[in-house]
This record gives C-alpha cells, structure tokens and sequence, in this order.
C-alpha cells in the first residue's frame, strides 16, 4: 500500500550552479520505495511526485495479487470457471508476459504462483512439499494454458494463478523514471527496493553511484558499486529471502520447469540493461538458468551486461567491468 504521508526530504548541493537534489521516500508494492533527483523549482517537484505517488498507488490497486479487489485477484478468483474483461493496459501486460516468457526460455513465467505458494518462505516450514504435492502445482503452471481472445483472458483450471511480482516492480521504476521526464527533470534515480532506473547523473558528479551488495554480509558490506547512467539496475539473489529445512537452505527462487527452489550455485545476478524492466527480468532468467545459459543470453542482446557470483568467484559479461568503479 502506499503510505498516506510520503516522506519528502529536500536538501541543497553544495557545487555552485547544481540542481537541488530531493529525495521522495514512501512504501508500496511490497517495499522501500525512493526516488532522488534534481530540481530548483518547486512546483515542478509538487508536480512531479503527486503524479508519480498517484501512478503507483493506482498501478499497486490494479496488479496486485494481495488486494482481494484488484484485476488480477479477480482473473485468478474465477480460474476454472469465467473469461474476465480486460482492458487494453492489461492486454498489453499479458502480451509482455509471452515475450519474457520466450526471452528467458520458459523460466520467467507469471503462471508459477502455485509453485511459489508451495514453497512460501514467509510462512513456518515444518516439512518439505511432497513429490505429488510439486507435480501438481507444476500442472497448473504453464504460460501456454491461459487462454486469451480480444479484450478477455481466462484460466481454464481452477487453482490456476497469475503473478506478476516477478517484474511488476521493475516496470513501475521504468514508469516513474518517464514521469520525471515529462516534467523536465534530467537528474533522476528512482529506487524501488533496490532495482533502479537513472536518468542522467546525480548533481556534480559522472553518475549515480550504486552499491552492489555482497551477499555474505547483506546491508553491511558491498564487493564493489557502479557508475548509473541513464540506464537500469537490477540484483537478482535468494541469499536474504528463504528457509531452512533439517539443516538446508531454500531460497525464495523457484525454478518453474522443476518446481523446485534454484539450486545451482549462484547467490547473486546483477543486470546493466537500457531499462529497469529488461535488466529486472534477465536477473532472475540468469539466476534460474545458470551462469552458462544465463550470461549466453544475456550476451546474445544488445546493451545488456551482467555479472553472477558464484561463492566469491565473478563470472561476467565482457562489457560488465566498463560499469564498475571500485573493488
């Protein structure tokens, strides 16, 4: 939900001639939502974050599996049973789903909630899913079983269940980073929950400059950072999210062509790509498909970079070390 009283901090820069740089903080989709950016006018930054405040609140009501009343609860309630009327916005979310589904070969799938429900991590875990309890959560997985025809979908078994928390996050920092735009503002880092989108750089300096986190001491230590710029970021890790289960560790990750949690060594993804919602959605394809598979399609399109861990070992796409600044 979005909180009622956004924080809003303003503070000058201390280079002569620079933007101001304001932050905006508040809470939605299920995390730290903040953005900073550049401005010396104040009734463009009242325009600009009531748009973008109002954007997200609306967009979290719409797609959001955790509100009864939203158009995705109500697509999922009558799984097995109705067509549901969707409008053109939504059509184009499901269409964006069959492309990610075929860009990331099959694991990024917004039909596997009955997996991940199988494997909540939130909730206490006293024993593991039986083997029949994974197959039949993996029959009802499958972007290739919702059927679509103009302006309706429908899930044709009940128990079936569309998320799109996969990357719904990553396409509303994109949103808002356009929002920014359309009000004139050049120097924006839009962070929600630590997947980013930069426009520019950050007042008085080459670019925003953004930590990435090592994953053996989380919100301690970071194993290196990058330069932003005009771009987006994205982490992809199980390595703070999971359970432990008779002395082994599960983490929130599944792998929808097992039905189980990814189990392939990585504990951290991390994605350079032109835009938050391209490099959200190779971080969890990379983290799911492996080192080998992950960095191959990640190196097959244009712009995109990235860099998987491995325990301490860094395995990278070649243009990866033009991004980092610091060891």
């Amino acid at each position: 939900m979005i909180s009622l009283a956004p924080e809003k901090i303003s503070s000058s820069a201390t280079v002569p001639g620079v933007s101001s740089l304001r932050r905006l903080r508040w809470t939605a989709l299920g995390t730290n939502c903040e953005v900073q950016y550049g401005c010396d006018d104040p009734k463009a930054a009242t325009g600009f974050e009531d748009e973008a405040l109002r954007w997200v609140m609306q967009f979290e009501a719409k797609y959001s599996r955790f509100r009864p009343d939203s158009l995705i609860s109500f697509i999922n309630a009558a799984a097995g049973r109705d067509w549901i009327d969707v409008d053109v916005e939504m059509t184009e979310f499901l269409d964006l789903s069959a492309s990610l589904y075929q860009l990331s070969q099959g694991v990024l799938d917004v039909t596997a909630l009955p997996l991940m429900r199988l494997w909540e991590y939130r909730a206490p875990v006293s024993r593991m899913p039986s083997e029949s309890e994974i197959a039949a959560a993996k029959h009802l997985v499958g972007w290739s079983k919702v059927q679509r025809k103009p302006g309706q979908v429908r899930l044709p078994e009940a128990g079936m269940a569309l998320d799109f928390g996969g990357w719904g996050k990553e396409y509303a920092v994109d949103i808002v980073a356009q929002i920014a735009r359309r009000h004139g503002l050049t120097q924006v880092l839009v962070d929600f929950g630590h997947d980013l989108a930069a426009v520019g750089t950050a007042p008085g300096k080459p670019g925003w400059h953004v930590g990435l986190e090592d994953p053996a001491a989380p919100g301690e230590k970071c194993w290196g950072s990058i330069a932003a710029r005009d771009c987006g970021v994205a982490s992809s890790g199980d390595y703070v999210r999971g359970f432990t289960l008779n002395g082994k560790r599960y983490g929130h990750i599944v792998d929808p062509r097992t039905g189980w949690p990814v189990a392939n060594g990585c504990s951290q993804v991390t994605v350079i790509a032109p835009s938050c919602l391209q490099a959200g959605a190779l971080a969890t394809a990379v983290f799911i498909l492996g080192p080998e598979k992950g960095l191959r399609l990640v190196q097959d399109l244009m712009g995109a970079e990235a860099c998987v861990l491995i325990g301490r070992k860094r395995h990278q796409t070649k243009g990866f070390y033009r991004y980092v600044v610091t060891k």
